[in-house]
C-alpha cells in the first residue's frame, strides 16, 4: 500500500522518530508534516505545513484531504502548566484535529500517541491520566475507518534524531537495562513508527495498544495476553 500520512508532533522526540521511520519505509508514499515550527528535516516524500492554531484548521483544510492515516504524535507534559491548559492542549485540540481530519478524509485511520498509565475509566487520581483516557475514549468513538491508541513507555530514539528531550542523552544508556528487565515497559521509536504503519495498513485486534502490543505489531504479530 502506498500510504499517505499526516503526521503531527515532528518537532518533538516521538513525532520525529515516527517521521524518520515513515521516510525510510517503502510502505509510505507521502508524509504531510503539520506543525507550529519546522521539524528540521527535508525529504522528497515530505511536505511541511506550518500552522499556529490547531483549533482553527479552516485556512488549510484544502491541503489536508486525500490522506489514508494520521499519526498524531503531538503532546505536552502536564508538569508546570495549569489543569485547564493541559486539557485544552491534550483533549480539546486533539479532538478538534481528529474531527476535522475525519470529516475531510472519510477512510482515515487515526493513530494517537497517548501514554503508559492512561486511565480509560477516567477515574484516576492523576489528572493527566484521566484527561488522556477521556481523549482516547472520544477518539475511539469518532467515525474513523480505524482508530488506535498507542501507550508507549520508555522509548529509544532513532538514529539521526535532532529533537531529543533534554534528559534523554543522560539516561539513554538505561534503555537496554529497562528492556532487559521489563520488556513490556520499553520499545524503540522505530518500533512505534513501524507499528503505526502496520496498524494503518493491516489493522490490529485491539483499539488500545500497550507496549507489548506495539512491539508485536511492529514485527507483524499479535501480542499474547498473559
Amino acid at each position: 500500500m502506498n500510504l499517505r500520512v499526516i503526521l503531527t508532533g515532528a518537532s518533538g522526540m516521538v513525532g520525529e522518530g515516527v517521521l524518520l521511520e515513515c521516510l525510510q519505509n517503502p510502505a509510505v508514499a507521502q508524509v504531510l508534516v503539520l506543525g507550529r515550527r519546522p521539524c528540521g528535516h527535508n525529504h522528497p516524500k515530505m511536505t511541511e505545513i506550518l500552522h499556529q492554531d490547531f483549533q482553527n484548521l479552516a485556512p488549510i483544510e484544502s491541503q489536508l484531504t486525500g490522506y489514508d492515516a494520521c499519526f498524531f504524535c503531538a503532546g505536552i507534559s502536564s508538569v508546570g502548566i495549569s489543569k485547564e491548559e493541559y486539557e485544552r492542549i491534550t483533549h480539546d485540540l486533539t479532538i478538534h484535529v481528529g474531527e476535522t481530519l475525519g470529516r475531510l478524509n472519510p477512510t482515515l485511520a487515526f493513530i494517537y500517541v497517548s501514554g503508559a498509565g492512561t486511565d480509560s475509566a477516567e477515574t484516576s487520581r492523576q489528572h493527566w491520566a484521566r484527561v488522556k483516557g477521556r481523549t482516547e475514549n472520544e477518539l475511539l468513538a469518532l467515525p474513523f475507518r480505524q482508530a488506535f491508541m498507542f501507550r508507549p513507555g520508555v522509548m529509544k530514539a532513532m538514529p539521526g534524531q535532532k529533537n531529543l528531550l533534554r534528559w534523554y542523552k543522560y539516561l539513554a544508556w538505561l534503555y537496554p537495562v529497562v528492556r532487559g528487565l521489563a520488556p513490556n515497559s520499553a520499545c524503540t521509536l522505530q518500533e512505534v513508527g513501524q507499528a503505526m504503519i502496520n496498524a494503518a495498513t493491516s489493522g490490529y485486534p485491539k483499539g488500545v495498544l500497550e507496549v507489548s502490543d506495539i512491539v508485536a505489531l511492529a514485527h507483524g504479530k499479535v501480542a499474547v495476553s498473559k
